[in-house]
């Protein structure tokens, strides 16, 4: 059992480089923007909440970042540590803000956690803390301005379709990545090339999916930013699926926008409440049953809809009854039972846990059910399948070599099941590890031509095909 003492020496780091946002040091108080306390009145993370953590250690070997550098403030009990001298009065020093920003937000420290430590509440207060009282060097500042202009905006995002399939069509990319420059002269912009997705033709989406036979809800559907931009088949599918399951699907794509996701999970509390407002108001007058969502992270998020605003007297209901209604696809099939039937699918495949879907929703046996439910398939579990593959939103373009050491290790472990399919169920955790396959001597069918290699799916794809009655060579190419 880990030892209870507070705060014992980690082991040295196994390998990986701490980002220069998060300089090494123990106390995570260097340098300190201010003499304010760390946090202010509104929303901090909450004492009750820190005293609960009683320094067990059970969350070491599950987080991400203590695993690649072996630093007790990056590991969950550490930054609670933090936590706890910001709440004493200490200041918010760049070395504390490097330990939070250092979090990828996986959650797996909360389902390791034997006393019950919320420490999802901890790092989203904490973040927001940082958000509104730390100055970020000005090149920091640029960046993730940049990200935050492009990544919530389904519409922007769309924009950068036509360039990008053009860039792909070209030949650059190979040359690009034989030429091995980019990932040293400009880190950021080389995780963003090896993430993008080899894309296709994105068809409109409909307002509306008529349910197949007997109508037996009628859902809402998310269609998401990077998902519907990049993964627009992901959306046809699951919608496809929903409407063989016999639910009626209202997409509303010309109203929807971002859910607040990725703004929840970096601290910036009120865009991400822009967000969830809009959405809750494009979907009021729907006489949805339920809100559907394909993507892990989107998921979480929407699901805490009823917290992010329970101080907005004109939301605070209305959200906690959105809230209600939000289902990951796997779950509501799950919830609803199977009416469409399954047809053979000869295919080994490695189902991988999104860490939102797994950790933060608890969302692991439905998927499973389900790929088990289509004959001829045969299912393989990954090792070590609670550590993150280091996409955590966008943590891997914040955070690019970090993330690469993650996503390697993450695809080698796919790699060692031996199926010929993977499958997940976030779009994220998709382009993570398609990114990685090569790095550790592996291929997607995709990028081998078709000739060998691995395939990815979302579990909507694989089930799709399964109805549909598609042969397996379709998900494998």
């Amino acid at each position: 059992m880990p030892s209870p003492d507070p705060l014992p020496p980690g082991p040295p780091s196994p390998g990986g480089t701490r980002p220069a946002s998060a300089p090494r040091d123990v106390l995570g108080l260097l340098g300190p923007t201010s003499g304010e306390p760390a946090f202010d009145a509104h929303r901090p993370p909450p004492a009750d909440l820190v005293a609960d953590c009683v320094h067990c250690g059970f969350c070491l070997p599950t987080c991400p970042t203590y695993v690649l550098w072996g630093e007790e403030m990056d590991s969950p009990r550490g930054r609670i540590h933090l936590m706890r001298q910001g709440l004493e009065g200490e200041p918010l020093g760049e070395a504390m803000v490097g330990h939070f920003d250092a979090c990828l937000g996986c959650m797996a420290c909360v389902t390791a956690c034997p006393s019950g430590v919320r420490y999802d509440t901890l790092i989203e207060r904490t973040r927001q803390q940082v958000e509104r009282r730390h100055r970020r060097p000005v090149r920091e500042r640029a960046l993730r301005a940049a990200v935050f202009a492009l990544f919530p905006y389904p519409k922007r995002l769309r924009l950068l379709r036509g360039p990008l399939r053009a860039y792909q069509a070209s030949g650059l990319r190979a040359l690009v990545a034989g030429s091995g420059l980019l990932p040293r002269l400009a880190p950021t912009l080389a995780a963003l090339e090896s993430l993008a997705p080899r894309l296709t033709r994105a068809p409109k989406p409909p307002d509306r999916v008529p349910a197949y036979g007997r109508r037996r809800a009628v859902v809402g559907m998310l269609t998401g930013c990077v998902q519907s931009a990049f993964f627009p088949g992901v959306n046809a599918a699951t919608a496809r699926v929903l409407a063989a399951e016999g639910c009626e699907v209202v997409l509303n794509p010309g109203r929807q926008g971002c859910c607040g996701a990725l703004s929840v999970h970096n601290g910036r509390e009120e865009e991400a409440r822009r967000f969830a407002r809009d959405l809750i108001d494009a979907f009021a007058d729907t006489g949805i049953d339920y809100f559907v969502v394909n993507a892990a992270g989107c998921g979480s998020s929407l699901k805490e809809y009823g917290d992010l605003l329970a101080d907005d007297p004109a939301y605070a209901r209305r959200a906690a009854e959105f809230a209600a209604r939000v289902r990951d696809l796997s779950e509501l099939l799950v919830e609803l039972g199977p009416v469409a039937r399954r047809h053979p699918l000869p295919v080994s495949v490695a189902y991988h846990d999104a860490c939102h879907l797994g950790h933060a929703q608890g969302i692991r046996s439905q998927p499973r059910e389900l790929l088990r439910a289509i004959p001829e398939l045969e299912l393989r579990e990954i090792a070590d399948p609670e550590l993150c593959c280091g996409s955590a939103g966008v943590w891997n373009i914040l955070n690019p070599e970090p993330a690469a050491r993650l996503g390697e290790r993450k695809a080698r472990d796919v790699l060692d099941t031996g199926a010929r399919l993977l499958v997940t169920a976030n779009p994220g955790c998709l382009m993570q590890i398609t990114a990685a396959l090569p790095r550790v001597g592996g291929a997607t069918s995709a990028r081998s031509g078709g000739g060998g290699g691995i395939a990815l799916a979302h579990t909507a794809q694989v089930l799709d095909a399964s109805i549909r009655r598609l042969p397996v060579e379709r998900l494998l190419n």
